[in-house]
C-alpha cells in the first residue's frame, strides 16, 4: 500500500477491506481484524489512525513490529503470509498490516474463528463456521500442501533449512520451537505435517528436487540477436532448492546484461550499474518462483536475455483477480502458493507483499527505462518483459575487472578463432584438464569468451573467440 493509496483509503474510510487503528496496544484487536480479512477477501489494516480518519502516528519501533509478527506467527492459524510494513504519511510514521484472501479457510486466532462483516469483525457463528467447511470441502487441495515423495531424514538440504532459519532471524520474522530438531523447524515452516515434506517443502528445502518434480528447473538463454530462436552465446538449466536456483538464475542474467553508465543529479561521480534495475529483477524472479503453477510436470521457468530486452516466463497464468493493469497499480495480494511465499517472506524476499509489481515499474522508471509489462494467457503461463531504453548512451558490455591472472593471460594468447588445442599450445600449457579447469571455464563462465558451435560444446570443430565483453575488457587493459 502506498503512501498515496493509504491517503485515499483515509478519504473514503473504513469499510470491507480497510480498518483503521489507533494504536497497537491491544494486539488482541488486531489478531481478531486479521482473522476476520483472512476469512474473507483480504484486507488491510492501517495502525496510527483514529476512527475518524485523522492520522495521529504510532509507535514503529523494531520491538513493536516484532511483537505484531510474532502474534501473527504463533497465534493465527493455519500460517499464511501477513505483511507488517512502516509507511509515512503527514510526517507520521504508520504501520500497514496487509492481509491477502486466505486460502486455507476457516482461520482461527487463538482457537477462535473470526469473520468480516462489513465494517466490523465478528466471532462467527456455528452456522457460519459450517458453511466455510464445507465450501472447503469442495474445493481440492492446493498442490503445495500434498505430501512429497521426499524423505526428510535423507533428501532434506540441512544447510539450506539452516540458512533460512538465520535469514528468518535476521529479519526477525519466524520464531522457532526448537532450532535443533530439523522436524520442528519444518513444521514452523508449514511445509511439512505428520514427520513428511510437502511439495512445498520440497521446492524449497529438498537437495534435488528436480529428482521428483522436474518442472522446478529454470532454464536460461542468451540470444545473439532479438530475433527468438536465433543462435544463443549462453545456456544453462538450473536445479536444487527454490532459494539456489533463484540465486543462480540472477548471476545468469547479471552476467549476459550489459553495464550502463549513469550520472545522478547532485552526484558528478559516473555510476555504473546492470542495464536493467537489480532489485526489479530479484522482484521479477521472486514473483515467478512464489506465483507460478507448480502443479503441471511440463510447467517451469523461462528466462530469455536478448540485447534490447529481458523475457521471465513462468507456467500458469495469473491468478483469478489479478489482471495485468491491476499490476501496475498494486492491490491486495492474491497467492497460488501461499505456503512458499511465505517462507520466502519470512526469509526476508518478499519485502512488500502486493507491491512488487509496482516496486518494479518504480525501478524501470527511476532508471530511465520502459516500465515492464506482462502478458498472461491460461495455456501458456505468464511473461514479464523489461525492455531497454530506445536510445542508449554509454552503454558497454563492461565485466568486473577482478578476472584472475589466468584468464587474463587467456584473452592475451586468443586471435580471432582458435581450437582449444591450439589455445593451449600458444599458451605453452601442457596439462589439458588444468588449462579447461583453470583457464577455459572461467573464460567461458565470466562471459569473456564463447564457443563458435556453442549447440554443439562437444564437436571435434570447436573453436573460441573473445566475446563483445572479452573485446571491451582486453581494450581497457
Amino acid at each position: 500500500m502506498t503512501p498515496e493509496q493509504i491517503r485515499e483509503s483515509l478519504f473514503l474510510g473504513e469499510g470491507q477491506r480497510i480498518e483503521f487503528n489507533a494504536s497497537t496496544r491491544n494486539l488482541d484487536a488486531l489478531g481478531k481484524t486479521v482473522c476476520g480479512f483472512l476469512n474473507a477477501s483480504g484486507g488491510y489494516l492501517i495502525c496510527g489512525v483514529n476512527d475518524k480518519g485523522d492520522v495521529i502516528g504510532v509507535d514503529t519501533s523494531p520491538d513493536t513490529i516484532n511483537q505484531i509478527e510474532q502474534l501473527f506467527s504463533t497465534e493465527i492459524s493455519p500460517r499464511t503470509l501477513i505483511s507488517v510494513q512502516v509507511e509515512q504519511v503527514a510526517e507520521k510514521s504508520l504501520i500497514v498490516i496487509e492481509v491477502p484472501a486466505g486460502k486455507d479457510v476457516p482461520y482461527a486466532f487463538q482457537d477462535v474463528i473470526y469473520i468480516r462483516v462489513h465494517e466490523t469483525t465478528k466471532k462467527a457463528d456455528a452456522e457460519t463456521i459450517r458453511d466455510i467447511v464445507l465450501r472447503r470441502q469442495i474445493a481440492p487441495e492446493r498442490w503445495e500442501r500434498r505430501f512429497s515423495l521426499a524423505n526428510i531424514d535423507e533428501d532434506v538440504d540441512v544447510t539450506e533449512v539452516q540458512r533460512a532459519v538465520s535469514d528468518a532471524g535476521t529479519v526477525r520474522r519466524a520464531f522457532f520451537k526448537d532450532t535443533n530438531r530439523l522436524p520442528a523447524i519444518l513444521e514452523d515452516f508449514s511445509v511439512s505435517r505428520y514427520g513428511r515434506l510437502t511439495n512445498g517443502g520440497d521446492v524449497l528445502f529438498a537437495v534435488n528436487p528436480a529428482a521428483r518434480l522436474p518442472q522446478i528447473r529454470i532454464r536460461a538463454v542468451c540470444y545473439r540477436s532479438d530475433k527468438a530462436g536465433d543462435t544463443f552465446q549462453d545456456m544453462k538449466s538450473f536445479e536444487g532448492p527454490l532459494h539456489r536456483i533463484f540465486e543462480s538464475a540472477y548471476a545468469f542474467i547479471l552476467r549476459n546484461t550489459p553495464t550502463v553508465s549513469r550520472f545522478i543529479e547532485g552526484n558528478p561521480k559516473r555510476q555504473d550499474a546492470p542495464l536493467y534495475p537489480e532489485a526489479a529483477i530479484r522482484e521479477a524472479l521472486i514473483n515467478a518462483l512464489a506465483h507460478r503453477d507448480y502443479s503441471s510436470p511440463s510447467g517451469g521457468i523461462g528466462i530469455h536475455v536478448y540485447p534490447r530486452r529481458l523475457e521471465i516466463w513462468n507456467a500458469g497464468a495469473l491468478p483469478d483477480g489479478v489482471s495485468t493493469e491491476s499490476l501496475l497499480k498494486g492491490q491486495i495480494s492474491i497467492l497460488r502458493n501461499p505456503d512458499i511465499a511465505h517462507v520466502l517472506y519470512l526469509r526476508g524476499f518478499m519485502e512488500k507483499a502486493g507491491r512488487g509489481s509496482v516496486l518494479m515499474v518504480q525501478q524501470c522508471r527511476e532508471n530511465g527505462l520502459p516500465p515492464p509489462s506482462w502478458v498472461s494467457d491460461s495455456r501458456l503461463g505468464v511473461t514479464v518483459t523489461f525492455l531497454a531504453p530506445e536510445v542508449t548512451t554509454d552503454v558497454t558490455t563492461e565485466v568486473a575487472t577482478d578476472v584472475t591472472t589466468e584468464v587474463h593471460r587467456l584473452l592475451q594468447h586468443l586471435e580471432g578463432e582458435m581450437t582449444r588445442q591450439a589455445l593451449q599450445h600458444a599458451m605453452g600449457l601442457k596439462n589439458a584438464e588444468h588449462f579447461r579447469k583453470t583457464y577455459l571455464l572461467p573464460a567461458l563462465e565470466q562471459g569473456l569468451i564463447e564457443m563458435t558451435i556453442p549447440d554443439k560444446p562437444k564437436s571435434s570443430k570447436q573453436q573460441y573467440r573473445k566475446t563483445a565483453a572479452g573485446k571491451s575488457f582486453w581494450k581497457t587493459k
